[in-house]
């Protein structure tokens, strides 16, 4: 492409930055006061889409067009405000990955409740009043409301940077991002003030929605896209500020913008299509910018809170009952072949739940005793998957070395990426975990020869003995409780005793001859590597595999897994895994807004059981105990 068209293509990046800088700038707002890692961020940025468009047709004109943004922002304002006077105020007292977990069910509640209001059909808004035209720049044309989105980015910068330094609510907001409790400690309601930056953080992702809605149509697909792009940003720019967010908003839609311009390229007799990199570019970025600078581009260290909840306890053997009554589980589960001979799908959703069982307890084995927060482990789950698949597919191996080829994939890939990621913590350290899952994602999406791209790969079947529903039923079983079990026992050797002490303490432990990066790095491949186990059982289970696989939402769902059983005791994952399972189960097939309603269940369950639902038995358990 000539000089004319990158320049062009680059302009075209400046108007979708600034869309992505209000979200990310108000995802940073909230985080660096509240501490909050607020998936329902994206939420925000879909509702001020759908309100907007809804103003614009049913008033009409400028008014409902220009006035309908600004109303947006106000509306989508309130319900932020809403939200963290009901629900996320009764929880900050609760660890800050069960905060992650409820934001999670307000997207499905917040995405069902769309889909009543709205209907699943994308919603396209008029254009704008008064901006219809194009101006001509390098003998092409520029969309007059492209070239508003262009300079409204920096304003409302300006503005955001005027109003943090040189109005009281702002020197509270930063005072609050460098120390809330000595905030609280001077006589500051922070309560108000939380509610007040939620609230604002909310309008102005819902105002960068608005603006978006003449640009694209206002569809369901918007909120995870919205909030793993202001991820992104956020990160890359640096935790709690606000230039770094539009800096890094900039670099990266400028990168995916010079992507598109420089499409395919012929290089010594191979072509070479750079357009296919937009559907990983800011996970590229991401990664290398968290590679040579850890607290990203504009970042500073962030300071300790001294958190309300309470600490872990330390992980202690199963008592002599718990022991009984896992071997009386493992029984009946060997015993449901016989006992559901009529009703096969039973079985089936049998392996499901054993598959999830031994996912969650791979994720549990880093985020719990390893305090690694891993937002990308569907990464290891896909490759274990994948290479289970090709191995059949490619090299016609039988089924016993392809399940031992899957979990040999997965913890390569967990010593690749591991050997970055353990130098990290915090959020930092979870989304460079995402950005390699996304990186895993796009290969496995585009390498069309080798992983037949979005069609995946079909007929992965197993074979006899094991091609019977029970047979293959009773070795998942056999297979995950030896994972789960082994897994269990390295937590309780000296490997496990190291690998908690890093968590804890790492200067001390580093005092003491632990070297901690490794410990990490070695319990992140023991994880990946049980993981792809899970991955290679699923590929057989299903037949076939697709990119999906390695979604952003596999990753959530492990998440959901291990913070609704409890991240504080071992069996937390087993019980979190079977009882999501199970629900996700039951609820799709009862109605079609299932989403709502398993948000709205796990909603209740971090309210009623903060730690978890183990730990929540655990503790009432404890309390029958007492005199």
């Amino acid at each position: 492409m000539h000089l004319e068209g990158l320049v062009f293509q680059a302009l075209d990046g400046l108007a979708s930055a600034s869309g992505l800088f209000f979200v990310a700038a108000g995802l940073s707002l909230i985080f660096g006061v509240t501490r909050i890692v607020n998936i329902a961020h994206g939420s925000f940025y879909m509702l001020g889409a759908y309100i907007a468009v809804t103003l614009a047709t049913a008033i009409g004109g400028a008014v409902g067009f220009w006035g309908g943004i600004l109303a947006t922002a106000v509306i989508v304002g309130i319900v932020g405000a809403l939200i963290e006077i009901v629900l996320l105020r009764r929880i900050y007292v609760a660890p800050e990955l069960f905060q992650l977990l409820a934001t999670f069910a307000l997207v499905l509640v917040i995405s069902d409740a769309t889909l009543w209001l709205w209907g699943p059909e994308d919603l396209f808004g008029p254009r704008a009043p008064g901006l219809r035209g194009a101006v001509e720049i390098l003998g092409r044309r520029l969309p007059t409301y492209d070239a508003f989105l262009i300079a409204i980015g920096p304003v409302v910068l300006c503005l955001l940077h005027l109003a943090l330094s040189r109005t009281r609510f702002g020197r509270l907001i930063r005072a609050a991002t460098e120390d809330r409790e000595m905030v609280g400690a001077l006589g500051v309601n922070q309560s108000v003030l939380f509610t007040a930056v939620f609230a604002l953080g909310a309008a102005l992702a819902g105002f960068g929605g608005a603006l978006q809605a003449a640009r694209e149509p206002a569809n369901l697909g918007m909120d995870l896209t919205a909030i793993s792009d202001a991820f992104v940003v956020v990160v890359v720019g640096g935790m709690g500020s606000i230039a770094g967010s539009y800096v890094a908003a900039v670099l990266i839609a400028e990168v995916k913008a010079v992507c598109i311009g420089i499409g395919l390229v012929q290089f010594a007799g191979l072509s070479f299509n750079f357009s296919k990199l937009t559907l990983v570019a800011e996970f590229l970025v991401m990664a290398i910018v968290l590679v040579v600078r850890p607290r990203g581009l504009m970042g500073r260290q962030q300071v300790a809170i001294r958190s309300v909840a309470e600490p872990d306890a330390p992980i202690r053997p199963a008592t002599k009952t718990a022991a009984l009554f896992g071997v009386a589980v493992l029984v009946v589960l060997a015993a449901l072949p016989l006992l559901a001979r009529s009703s096969p799908y039973t079985l089936v959703l049998g392996v499901d739940v054993l598959i999830a069982v031994l996912f969650a307890a791979s994720l549990h084995f880093i985020m719990g005793p390893g305090g690694m927060h891993s937002f990308g482990h569907a990464a290891y789950f896909g490759l274990g998957a994948y290479g289970a698949a090709l191995a059949v597919q490619w090299f016609a191996a039988p089924m016993g070395v392809a399940l031992v080829a899957a979990p040999l994939l997965a913890a390569a890939g967990a010593l690749l990426f591991g050997y970055f990621a353990v130098r990290l913590s915090g959020v930092y350290l979870a989304m460079l975990t995402l950005a390699f899952a996304q990186i895993v994602w796009s290969i496995v999406f585009q390498w069309q020869e080798i992983t037949g791209g979005s069609n995946g790969v079909l007929g992965i079947w197993p074979t006899p003995p094991f091609d019977k529903l029970s047979a293959y039923f009773l070795l998942t079983l056999v297979l995950v409780a030896c994972g789960v079990l082994l897994l269990r026992r390295m937590l309780f050797a000296p490997f496990g005793y190291a690998m908690r002490a890093g968590r804890d303490s790492p200067l001390r432990a580093e005092a003491i001859g632990i070297d901690v990066k490794r410990i990490h790095w070695l319990g992140f491949a023991i994880a990946g590597a049980m993981c792809g186990v899970a991955g290679g059982l699923f590929a057989f289970a299903k037949g076939s595999i697709s990119p999906e696989t390695i979604s952003i939402g596999r990753s959530i769902d492990g998440l959901v897994m291990v913070l609704l059983g409890g991240i504080q005791t071992l069996s937390g994952p087993i019980v979190g895994a079977s009882v999501f399972a199970v629900l996700q189960d039951y609820v799709m097939r009862e109605t079609p807004y299932w989403h709502a309603l398993l948000g709205g269940i796990i909603l209740v369950l971090v309210l009623a059981f903060p730690g978890g639902l183990a730990g929540g038995a655990l503790d009432l358990a404890r309390r029958l105990r007492r005199p």
